[in-house]
């Protein structure tokens, strides 16, 4: 029997990239995955880490050695990390998968036992993953840049979400990654009516500041009684303060409408019932600059107009496939421009579209390339 361990340190059952990767080694052998909250669907065996665990070397002892630049010591050492080895002591698999650059050293450490392989999905660039935040980028970036530059070389496999963060690690590390995107299953849905009275705007995602979300919030209150805009968002890591900041900005809008969070399999068909999927991130930071995020493939899915910024990746593939508009910059005026410019055979068109590019732009096509590399590690 195949054994594949999957490591997370993220709530699998809500995490859409992670199940979608699951999918794909459910198909290969015997999955155990690790990481936050109860266990996934598709896997055989699922091991919890502690809710709460800081998945970064966060003690004090930690925090010493990432100050004094001893990243070796500093490996192993987050709470998270050493509650997972415990569960995985003395357990050897086939083919470990790790997610994200926090658990390189981990998926590392348990695949030496057997000799086995490891697929290093890393998501986005990891380098500068919260470097808009101070002490994360004085501590922890250099950190991430020593376990890629450390592991990535030995990974059988490494991955990432777009080209332009491919070539990243190309650039600094030498290692090829190959792009599986955040891309969503094939729905067999069709475009909803469009109306000229009104056009529904929907924005899904996670409540987190370095976003931006209140520009769809001024962006929606300028355009005016025929623009609504729901949102379904889930809190961010602050405990939710942001997503109260944004609901207390919205306040005494009856256009603006914080919906209940849906999960990631159900998405689509919730969204399909609107117009135009919204998302305007500005360029803070890399990660935000070249975003492509499950959100574009979700609106892809349900049939819609998509309105972004000029960001790299998501304006690319809404100027290739004809998906909707790209602002000029990431202002509200700019913003609330290129909504006006979508009139109603404007946003049928768009939905059109997206409806004859579903296919392409789903995960039958990146689970392609997951089931290729699973296919060769365990060769």
């Amino acid at each position: 029997m195949t054994r594949i361990l999957c490591i997370s340190l993220s709530p699998l059952r809500s995490d859409a990239r992670v199940l979608r990767q699951l999918s794909v080694l459910a198909s290969h052998g015997h999955v155990t995955s690790v990481g936050f909250g109860p266990a996934p669907d598709g896997v055989d065996e699922h091991l919890r880490v502690a809710d709460g665990a800081a998945t970064l070397p966060q003690t004090p002892r930690g925090v010493v050695r990432l100050a004094l630049r001893r990243f070796r010591a500093a490996e192993l050492e987050a709470p998270a990390v050493r509650h997972a080895l415990e569960l995985l002591e003395g357990r050897t698999f086939d083919l470990v998968v790790a997610n994200d650059a926090r658990v390189l050293d981990l998926a590392h450490a348990v695949a030496a036992r057997s000799g086995a392989p490891v697929w290093a999905d890393m998501h986005e660039w990891a380098p500068e993953e919260r470097t808009h935040v101070t002490s994360w980028r004085l501590l922890v970036a250099p950190f991430m840049t020593h376990l890629c530059r450390t592991y990535l070389p030995r990974s059988g496999a490494v991955t990432t979400v777009c080209g332009s963060i491919a070539d990243l690690y190309r650039e600094h590390f030498g290692v090829d990654a190959a792009v599986m995107r955040n891309s969503s299953p094939w729905k067999d849905l069709r475009p909803s009516d469009v109306s000229p009275d009104v056009v529904r705007l929907v924005h899904s995602g996670a409540a987190i500041h370095g976003r931006a979300l209140e520009t769809m919030i001024d962006a929606t209150l300028e355009l005016g009684e025929r623009y609504t805009l729901d949102l379904y968002l889930v809190p961010g890591g602050d405990g939710g303060k942001y997503l109260r900041a944004l609901q207390a900005r919205a306040a005494g809008c009856d256009r603006i409408r914080f919906r209940d969070p849906v999960a990631p399999a159900d998405l689509p068909s919730t969204l399909n019932a609107y117009d135009v999927g919204v998302f305007w991130i500005p360029p803070t930071h890399t990660n935000a600059r070249l975003t492509l995020p499950n959100k574009f493939f979700d609106y892809v899915q349900a049939r819609l107009a998509v309105a972004v910024g000029p960001t790299v990746e998501m304006a690319n593939l809404v100027e290739r496939y004809r998906l909707g508009v790209v602002s000029e910059d990431f202002s509200v005026a700019a913003c609330v421009a290129s909504l006006r410019s979508l009139d109603v055979a404007a946003v049928r068109g768009a939905k059109a579209a997206a409806d004859v590019a579903s296919a392409e732009l789903s995960f039958t096509t990146d689970a392609l390339v997951a089931d290729r590399i699973v296919a060769r590690l365990l060769g």
